[in-house]
C-alpha cells in the first residue's frame, strides 16, 4: 500500500511539474511576444510619422492604379512601355513636324486596307486560296455604359468642386485652380494642343519612375516646401485675405 501510494504521489507530482513547465512557456512565450511587439510598434509608428508627398500612404504602383497600366507608368514591362513611347512618338513627328493632318491619316489608312483586303478577296479565287477572315467587330453595351457612366461622375464632380469654388466656400481651392488655369493658359500660348499632350503623356512615363527611384529624397525635399508654403499663406492670409470684406452667402441649386 505505501509503495502504491509512493507511486500516485511521484505521478502527481510530474503531472504538476509539466503544468509548470507549460504555464511558465506560455508566460515566457507570451512576454517575449509583448517584448517584439513592443519593438515593432515603435517602427511602425516612426514609419507612420514619414512625409510623403500628397499624403500618400500606399506604393507609387498602387497609386497609379496596379496592374498593367502601372507595370507600363512605372517601367516594369520595359518592351511595351518603350513600345506605348514609341508609337506616341511616331504620332507627334507625323502630326507636328511632318504637319500631317489626322484625317488625312485615316482616309489613308482606310484606303490602304480596304485595297488590300478587296484585291485580296478577288484574287483567291484565281490562285486557289481561301479568302481573309474578317472578324466582326461589334461594340459591347456594357463597355460603352460603363464608360458613360464612369465620365459622368467624373463630370459631376468636377462641376461640384467649380459649384463650391464659384460660391466662394474653398479659398485653396479657388487659388489652387485660377493658379492652374494660368499656368495652362501660359502654356497653351508657347505650344499647341497635341505637343502640349505629348509632353504630358512623356511625364507620365517619366516622373512616376523617377519619383519611385528617389521618393524619399523628393518627400524630404517636398515636406520642406509644403512648409514654406504655409508659412507663406498664413502671411498672405493675415495681409491681405483677412482684410477682404465678406457677406453671408447661400447655397442655390442648380437644376
Amino acid at each position: 500500500m505505501a509503495d502504491h501510494a509512493g507511486e500516485h504521489e511521484s505521478v502527481v507530482e510530474s503531472v504538476m511539474e509539466k503544468i509548470n513547465d507549460k504555464l511558465h512557456g506560455h508566460d515566457s512565450s507570451s512576454s517575449d511576444s509583448e517584448d517584439e511587439k513592443d519593438k515593432i510598434s515603435p517602427v511602425d509608428s516612426v514609419k507612420s510619422k514619414i512625409y510623403r508627398l500628397f499624403g500618400r500612404e500606399r506604393p507609387v504602383h498602387k497609386v497609379l492604379g496596379g496592374g498593367k497600366p502601372a507595370d507600363i507608368f512605372l517601367w516594369r514591362d520595359k518592351k511595351i512601355t518603350a513600345g506605348v513611347l514609341g508609337f506616341a512618338t511616331a504620332i507627334w513627328v507625323l502630326f507636328e513636324l511632318l504637319e500631317y493632318h489626322l484625317l488625312t491619316l485615316v482616309c489613308h489608312i482606310l484606303i490602304l486596307a480596304l485595297a488590300v483586303l478587296f484585291l485580296w478577296s478577288n484574287a483567291s479565287t484565281f490562285i486557289n486560296k481561301s479568302p481573309p477572315q474578317i472578324p466582326e467587330v461589334i461594340l459591347p453595351e456594357d463597355i460603352v455604359l460603363g464608360v458613360a457612366a464612369a465620365l459622368r461622375i467624373e463630370i459631376n464632380r468636377a462641376l461640384e468642386i467649380l459649384r463650391d469654388i464659384a460660391s466662394g466656400k474653398e479659398l485653396k481651392k479657388f487659388l489652387v485652380v485660377i493658379a492652374g488655369l494660368w499656368v495652362l493658359s501660359i502654356l497653351g500660348n508657347c505650344w499647341n494642343f497635341l505637343t502640349l499632350f505629348y509632353i504630358c503623356f512623356v511625364l507620365l512615363h517619366t516622373v512616376p519612375v523617377l519619383y519611385e527611384k528617389y521618393e524619399d529624397q523628393v518627400d524630404a525635399f517636398a515636406e520642406k516646401a509644403e512648409a514654406e508654403i504655409k508659412k507663406q499663406y498664413a502671411v498672405f492670409n493675415v495681409k491681405v485675405l483677412s482684410k477682404i470684406p465678406r457677406g453671408p452667402l447661400k447655397d442655390k441649386k442648380f437644376l
